[in-house]
């Protein structure tokens, strides 16, 4: 059985590309490093700080559950 947080499906992609965004855009625009927006959206990452998600959500104008969803299936 995976772990629980393996279960958690970013969708970084899909919102970058439906604001016609890069990766390099949106981490100047929250000031993260492109590197660690890698990890988010290639689903590595462990853990996300609630200023992180917050930023996320304001540059890219959504709700967390926009960005994360729950694949009970994986």
């Amino acid at each position: 059985m995976p772990e629980q947080g393996e279960r958690i499906v970013c969708h970084l992609d899909k919102l970058l590309a439906d604001r016609g965004l890069t990766l390099a855009e949106l981490a100047s625009q929250v000031g993260i490093t492109v590197v660690n927006l890698s990890i988010l959206k290639n689903n590595r990452a462990k853990a996300i700080r609630y200023s992180t998600l917050a930023a996320l959500c304001d540059a890219l104008a959504c709700q967390p559950g926009d960005l994360f969803s729950y694949d009970e299936t994986r």
